[in-house]
């Protein structure tokens, strides 16, 4: 079973994944998208939180491709936080790892687009292999 909690956190929103993203579910993530885009102030900043996502295949990779593409016409930013190796390795292959930021906690992620960053790599964008290596 797959979920999305979404959590909103000042000037950002954070969207927690849970399950299996796939051809089934991803409806569910672009409502949610949605609902978010179509406030009359949306988040400009959006984390999706990997931390409890099982499973991606190829439609949720373009799931989180449309939300991303979604947020930039709208001059936000999409951030993704504790990715699975298995999905790191799809964004390293594929080269999203320079188009979409991967951090290694949603809070850091939070941190990092906030202006209160420090100089720790906490704060910093983690390479996909350091994800993958969860």
């Amino acid at each position: 079973m797959f979920s999305v909690d979404v959590r909103p956190d000042r000037q950002a929103s954070v969207l927690a994944l849970r399950g299996e993203l796939d051809h089934h579910s991803v409806v569910q993530l672009r409502e949610a998208a949605d609902a978010i885009l179509s406030r009359p102030r949306p988040a400009m900043l959006v984390v999706i939180d990997c931390t409890a996502l099982e499973f991606c295949d190829s439609s949720g990779i373009g799931g989180l491709i449309s939300v991303y593409q979604r947020l930039s016409v709208h001059g936000g930013t999409l951030r993704l936080a504790a990715v699975p190796g298995s999905v790191a390795r799809v964004f390293k292959l594929t080269g999203l790892e320079h188009v979409i930021s991967v951090y290694s906690t949603a809070d850091a992620a939070l941190i990092a687009g906030s202006g209160m960053q420090d100089s720790s790599a906490e704060g910093t964008p983690s390479s996909v292999h350091a994800a993958s290596e969860r």
